[in-house]
C-alpha cells in the first residue's frame, strides 16, 4: 500500500528562540486548516489558517522580529488568535492545543487526502458512516460496493476512488515538468490533428510551468456538430490507458506511456540525484508511468475565454473575475459579459452577448491590461503590473549566451571538455562553464571529485583551448571553475589558493544528511559565511532539494539573498543559480524575484553531466520567466567578453 509520510507537529531543535522557521510555521498552518476540515470546523476557522499560512509562506520579514515588536497582526491575513500561536511556537517552542487536534485524527484519514479528487469533507463523510480511517480500508470498502449507496458518491464515485488508489499507487498522482510536458505536447499534438478539432492548447499547471504537474488540460476548439466525432475519435486512440468519462464536451482519460513514442530516457543524471529518486526502480516506474488528462472541447468563439479559465491560477481568475465585475461583466470559461444583457442567463446562454476576443490578448485588453504571459499567472501582482503596462520583458532561451555549472569525464560527468564544448557552440553559446565536483565529493564509498592537481591540469587545458579558438577568430571561451563542497561549517573545499585560480566557484551543499539535521538559524548562517569567501562567486542548488525524492535542507532563504545582495552592493560578484535539472529547479522560482530586487544577478545553470544535459537550460528559463526575470537579471545574457571581463 502506498506510504504517506506522518503529520506531526514539528519540535524544537534548538535550545532558544526563535524555535521553529517560516516554513514550518507554513506547514503547520495548512495542515491545520485541513484538519479542521476533516472535523467539519467552523468556515472561518478553517480559512483564517489557510490565509494564515500562504501569508507567512510569502513573508519577505524577518518572522521573530515581527512576534517580538508585537506587529505581527499588521500582516494582512493575521489575526490576534494565529499571531498568538505563532508567538508561542516561536517563543516557547510549543503549539498551543494543537496536538489534541492532530491526536484525534487518524493518520489514515490523513493519508486519504493524497488520492486524487478525494476531499477533507468525503473523507470525513466516509469515516463518519463507514467507519473508513485508511487506504486500505477505502479500497475494500469499495471493492465491495458499500461507498456506492452513500449520499454524494455512487458508481461513479466509488470507481473514481479505486481509480484514484491505483493512480496513487502507480506514481504519487503528480510528474515532474519535463515528464508531464512530454506527455502534454504529445496529446496536444494529437488532438490537433483530429478532423473537426480547429485548433488546441496544453492549459493548466503545465502551460503555467509548475515545476510538478498533477493531470493535463487540453482545450480545443470544436464546432458542435463535430463534438461527437472528435469525441469518437480521443477515445479510439489507441495510447489510452483508461477512459475516465466522456460526456457532452469533455472527455477524461489516463494516458500510458506509449503516446510517446520512445523510451523515457532519463540521460545522465548526477549521482546524488539518481539516488534520491530511487535508481533503477524510479527509472522503470518513469517509463511505464501513466497521467490523467482532460480534453475540454468548446465552440471555436470562447476558445479563448476557455484557455484563459483551465490555463489558471485559481487565484488569478480569482482576481480577474473581480476586475470583470467592478466593470459590470461577468467572466468565465464561455465569455466576458455584461451583467445588465446576460440577466439570469448561464453558460453558452449568457455567452452570445459576451464581449468578442479570438485570442486570450483580447480578454485581458478589454479589461485595460496588458497580456500576461501564463507563467507570471499566480496572483503575484501580475495583474496590477499588467494594469500599469509595467510587465517585464521576460527572457527567453534565444537570450542566453552561455551557462556556467557543468561537468566533464573528470569528476562525474560522460563527456571531455572537447566534446561539451562542441555541443555549446552548436547551441550558438559564446561561453560555457567547467565546475567539476570538489575532492570532497564521495557516494558510495567511491570518492567523485577530482583531486586539486588534477583540477588544476585541467585548467592547462582549458587555457590551451581557449588559445587555439582565440587565434581561429572563433567567439567561444571555455571558462575554468569548481563545484566546491560548502561543508558543515560553511567553509569551502580546496585550499584557498587553489581556488584563487578559477575562473569562478560555485559553492554547493552535498552532504545532504549533517544539513538537513540542523535547523534553520544555523544552515543559514553556514551558507552566509560560504557566501561571503572572496573566491565564492555562485551559490549552487542553494537548498538541495530533489523534486519527488527529497525536501531541501531548512534555511532562510530571504537573509542568505539579503547578504548577497549586501555583498554585490559592495562590489563583490556574488550570484545565485537556478539549477535547471527538472529534478531540482532550485532555486524555486518563489525566490527568484526576491534575488533580482535585492540585486543578486541569477544564473541558469544546467548542472550537465552530458551534451544533451546542456539543453536543461530551457527548464532554467521558465522558472526565470515564473520568477519575472528580464535578460539584464541574468548573468547568462552577458556576452563573451562581458563575462570574461567580469570573471577577471
Amino acid at each position: 500500500m502506498v506510504s504517506i509520510k506522518a503529520w506531526v507537529l514539528p519540535k524544537s531543535r534548538r535550545e532558544q528562540a526563535p524555535h521553529f522557521s517560516k516554513a514550518q510555521i507554513a506547514t503547520v498552518l495548512e495542515q491545520v486548516a485541513t484538519l479542521l476540515k476533516l472535523k467539519d470546523a467552523n468556515p472561518f476557522r478553517i480559512r483564517a489558517y489557510e490565509n494564515g499560512s500562504r501569508t507567512i509562506a510569502s513573508l519577505e520579514q524577518d518572522l521573530w522580529e515581527l512576534s517580538q515588536s508585537g506587529t505581527m497582526t499588521d500582516v494582512k491575513g493575521i489575526g490576534k488568535g494565529i499571531a498568538s500561536l505563532i508567538g508561542e511556537a516561536l517563543g516557547e517552542g510549543t503549539w498551543g492545543d494543537l496536538q489534541k487536534l492532530y491526536d484525534d485524527t487518524p493518520q489514515g484519514m490523513i493519508e486519504m487526502l493524497a488520492i486524487p479528487g478525494l476531499g477533507p469533507k468525503r473523507i470525513k463523510q466516509l469515516h463518519d458512516e463507514l467507519s473508513i480511517d485508511s487506504i486500505a480500508d477505502l479500497s475494500a470498502a469499495c471493492n465491495e460496493g458499500a461507498v456506492e449507496p452513500l449520499d454524494r458518491f455512487g458508481a461513479k464515485s466509488q470507481q473514481k476512488i479505486l481509480d484514484g488508489i491505483d493512480l496513487l499507487a502507480r506514481f504519487q498522482g503528480r510528474r515532474r515538468l519535463n515528464v508531464g510536458l512530454l506527455y502534454g505536447e504529445a496529446f496536444e499534438a494529437m488532438v490537433a490533428k483530429i478532423d473537426g478539432v480547429e485548433h488546441a492548447q496544453l492549459a493548466g499547471s503545465a502551460r503555467r510551468r509548475r515545476e510538478t504537474i498533477g493531470d493535463l488540460d487540453i482545450v480545443a476548439a470544436v464546432k458542435p456538430d463535430d463534438v461527437e466525432a472528435v469525441t469518437n475519435a480521443i477515445l479510439a486512440m489507441p495510447d489510452i490507458a483508461e477512459v475516465k468519462g466522456a460526456g457532452d464536451s469533455k472527455v477524461s482519460v489516463i494516458l500510458e506511456a506509449s503516446i510517446l513514442e520512445r523510451d523515457m530516457d532519463l540521460g545522465t543524471l548526477d549521482s546524488g540525484v539518481f539516488q534520491a529518486i530511487g535508481g533503477d526502480d524510479y527509472s522503470g516506474m518513469e517509463s511505464s508511468g501513466t497521467i490523467e488528462a482532460q480534453v475540454r472541447m468548446v465552440p471555436p468563439h470562447v476558445f479563448a475565454f476557455t484557455l484563459a479559465y483551465f490555463t489558471g491560477s485559481k487565484e488569478h481568475n480569482i482576481h480577474m473575475r473581480q476586475l470583470a465585475i467592478d466593470n459590470g461583466l461577468r467572466l468565465n470559461e464561455f465569455g466576458l459579459i455584461p451583467e445588465i444583457k446576460a440577466g439570469d442567463l448561464t453558460g453558452l446562454e449568457a455567452a452570445q452577448y459576451s464581449l468578442p476576443a479570438k485570442n486570450e490578448e483580447d480578454i485581458y485588453h478589454h479589461l485595460g491590461l496588458d497580456w500576461v504571459p501564463p507563467e507570471l499567472r499566480e496572483d503575484m501582482g501580475e495583474v496590477d503590473a499588467a494594469k500599469a503596462k509595467s510587465l517585464p520583458r521576460l527572457v527567453m532561451p534565444t537570450d542566453l549566451k552561455g551557462s556556467f555549472h557543468n561537468h566533464t569525464t573528470l569528476s562525474d560527468g560522460v563527456a571531455t571538455l572537447e566534446q561539451m564544448a562542441a555541443a555549446a557552440m552548436d547551441m550558438d553559446w559564446q561561453f560555457l562553464g567547467i565546475a567539476d565536483h570538489s575532492q570532497m565529493l564521495n557516494i558510495g564509498g567511491r570518492q567523485i571529485g577530482a583531486d586539486a592537481e588534477d583540477l588544476l591540469q585541467q585548467g592547462e587545458k582549458i587555457r590551451g583551448l581557449n588559445e587555439v579558438w582565440a587565434d581561429g577568430g572563433k567567439n567561444f571561451r571555455l571558462l575554468h571553475g569548481a563545484e566546491c563542497d560548502i561543508l558543515s561549517d560553511g567553509s569551502l573545499d580546496y585550499d584557498e589558493e587553489t581556488r584563487m585560480q578559477l575562473n569562478h566557484v560555485v559553492a554547493s551543499v552535498h552532504q545532504l544528511p549533517t544539513w538537513r539535521a540542523r535547523d534553520e538559524v544555523e544552515n543559514s548562517e553556514a551558507l552566509i559565511k560560504a557566501i561571503e569567501d572572496p573566491t565564492c562567486t555562485i551559490l549552487g542548488h542553494p537548498t538541495g532539494r530533489i523534486l519527488q525524492g527529497r525536501d531541501g535542507f531548512d534555511v532562510d532563504m530571504h537573509a542568505v539573498l539579503r547578504r548577497m545582495g549586501e555583498l554585490n552592493a559592495e562590489g563583490e560578484l556574488k550570484s545565485i543559480e537556478i539549477n535547471a535539472s527538472p529534478y531540482r529547479l532550485d532555486l524555486d522560482w518563489r525566490f527568484v524575484r526576491y534575488a533580482r530586487d535585492q540585486g543578486v544577478p541569477v544564473c541558469i545553470n544546467p548542472d550537465a553531466h552530458d551534451t544533451a544535459g546542456l539543453r536543461d537550460v530551457w527548464f532554467g528559463v521558465q522558472m526565470a520567466r515564473k520568477g519575472w526575470l528580464e535578460p539584464k537579471d541574468l548573468l547568462n545574457c552577458y556576452t563573451g567578453e562581458e563575462i570574461e571581463a567580469l570573471l577577471s
